[in-house]
């Protein structure tokens, strides 16, 4: 395990830290995962998110209907034409997510040191002696000894509305549980987690892959968030799946890393995924809370170092209540930025919380301060140093234009890109200034019409952090040498002046493609 320095820079100037922030088109450069629900699907509140710094919205099918999920999707593009802001779609599969079904709606008591039955006899109705669980192998993977929690939504384990569990006996399917905390189980549906435990169920259930071959193709969704993915294969199984789906051939997919089985083949999984999701809520079940850190850190180092988007869950759950987190949570959500994080997911924060605009726009100024400390030549010199030599032209193209944007103190890159590797490349050396990936499209045929791709590369990037997209005409070429090259530069310099990202004067890089050469330029704009 490579050991993992602090990357923060020394020394801190306490005065700097104090003065207020200053609203900017760019409100950070770590990018915000908004799950969208019952308190964030209104045109209104969706577009108060994306001014608020939202650029990727999570529709997670784990709960409610296609039908429910459209609207809500549907409403966000009403909300990107208004505010005229980039948003990417992520779909949040089911996966081997085992449920306790409570037909009646109810409220189940559970009271400490009593005891409850879980059964695969779904004609059964909940209560506070039996609960239902949609997994007929449960009674084969239990013994006695081993913890099960079961929670509404997302779970810390401290509130009152999820139970902890200690198998006492196995009998026949049944698995007869001690309660370790009283709890009421409110709602319709309880995500059950057996601790360290293999689950055998499908990671692509056959309800997900009808989902994502009927709703995902009809949206063309950019990223798949592959739940409790635990190996290599699911992923490769679920790439296969999807390249028969015509335009989802081009959807990237996010492992979301759930167990300690998951960890365990990080290595493997993270060479198949195009990113990670850290999902700690489940780890932090799965785990022993000391050594949730250890491996926060140690996965996230592993992304940066592929230059795989890394994303982390469960930040500020406080938030879904209160207007402000806590102490511990806003300094969670400052060493996600120092550990490497590209993006944050807020989850139920956004989804039934009663402050969704409020916890995006929070959160992102706790990620602008952490980065104006982030100790980018200590993460320059050991991406170098991981990626060695001889480097490949394009990292030797993108580790100097980033080099170069430092030394110059260059306001901004633009770099020209048609499959979004280079753009990719170059945020993964973490410039200090924001990354312009201007997206040249380019044209594909399926025999049957003809069309731009480039849509989904420029919204894929809205996962990446310093990446920010502008889609060009796509009449001109990414290597064109003639001057349609000068115009969409010209355009590119226009949309960063208009953000005040780029003032007169400043130095800005320029990254592109002459022919078969790369070439990095800096350009001094005029007054």
């Amino acid at each position: 395990m490579h050991s993992n320095h602090l990357l923060i820079e020394e020394p801190i100037r306490m005065i700097s830290i104090l003065e207020p922030s200053k609203a900017s088109f760019f409100p950070a450069m770590t990018k915000i995962v908004g799950t969208l629900g019952p308190k964030s699907r209104s045109v209104e509140v969706i577009s108060a998110c994306l001014k608020a710094g939202m650029s990727v919205a999570r529709f997670d099918f784990s709960w409610c209907n296609p039908e429910y999920h459209q609207e809500t999707l549907n409403n966000l593009k009403d909300a990107v034409k208004t505010t005229k802001k980039l948003c990417a779609v992520m779909m949040d599969t089911v996966g081997a997510e085992m449920q306790v079904v409570n037909k009646s709606e109810t409220s189940i008591s559970l009271e400490a040191d009593g005891q409850v039955v879980l059964t695969p006899d779904r004609g059964q109705e909940a209560s506070s002696e039996i609960l239902p669980v949609n997994f007929d192998g449960l009674a084969k993977s239990m013994k006695e000894g081993d913890t099960i929690f079961i929670g509404q939504y997302l779970f810390t384990g401290s509130e009152t509305t999820s139970v902890w569990l200690e198998v006492s006996e196995v009998t026949g399917d049944d698995v007869i549980c001690t309660i370790k905390n009283s709890a009421t189980l409110a709602g319709s549906l309880f995500t059950l987690h057996a601790s360290q435990v293999h689950i055998d169920l499908p990671t692509l259930t056959d309800k997900d892959k009808e989902v994502i071959s009927t709703w995902g193709v009809k949206n063309k969704i950019d990223f798949l968030s592959l739940s409790y993915t635990r190996h290599a294969e699911d992923v490769r199984q679920a790439r296969e799946f999807l390249s028969k789906l015509g335009d989802l051939r081009e959807t990237q997919i996010f492992a979301k890393i759930e167990n300690v089985e998951g960890l365990t083949h990080f290595d493997e999984i993270l060479q198949e995924a195009d990113g990670i999701i850290l999902s700690r809520g489940n780890l932090g079940i799965d785990l022993p809370p000391e050594k949730v850190f250890f491996f926060q850190k140690s996965a996230l180092y592993k992304c940066n170092m592929a230059g795989k988007p890394a994303v982390l869950t469960r930040v500020v759950d406080t938030m879904t209540n209160n207007l402000r987190p806590t102490r511990a949570e806003a300094t969670d959500v400052a060493n996600a930025v120092l550990d490497g994080s590209d993006a944050i997911l807020l989850g139920a924060e956004t989804l039934r919380g009663l402050y969704p605009v409020e916890t995006i726009s929070t959160v992102g100024k706790i990620c602008a301060e952490a980065e104006k400390v982030f100790n980018q030549d200590l993460y320059f010199k050991r991406t170098v140093k991981y990626v060695g030599e001889p480097m490949t032209h394009l990292e030797s193209i993108a580790s100097s234009a980033v080099r170069a944007a430092i030394k110059v103190k260059a306001s901004v890159i633009i770099c020209f890109t048609s499959s979004g590797r280079a753009a990719r490349l170059i945020a993964k050396y973490r410039p200090t200034m924001p990354v312009i990936s201007v997206v040249i499209p380019h044209l594909m045929t399926n025999q049957l019409k003809w069309s731009f791709s480039g849509a989904f590369v420029a919204r894929q990037s809205l996962i990446v952090r310093g990446l920010f997209p502008m889609l060009a005409d796509p009449r001109h070429p990414a290597e064109s040498t003639s001057a349609t090259t000068e115009s969409i530069l010209k355009v590119a310099l226009d949309h960063g002046k208009a953000s005040g990202v780029i003032k007169s004067r400043d130095r800005v890089v320029v990254c592109q493609k002459l022919g078969d050469a790369s070439v990095v330029k800096i350009i001094e704009l005029e007054d």
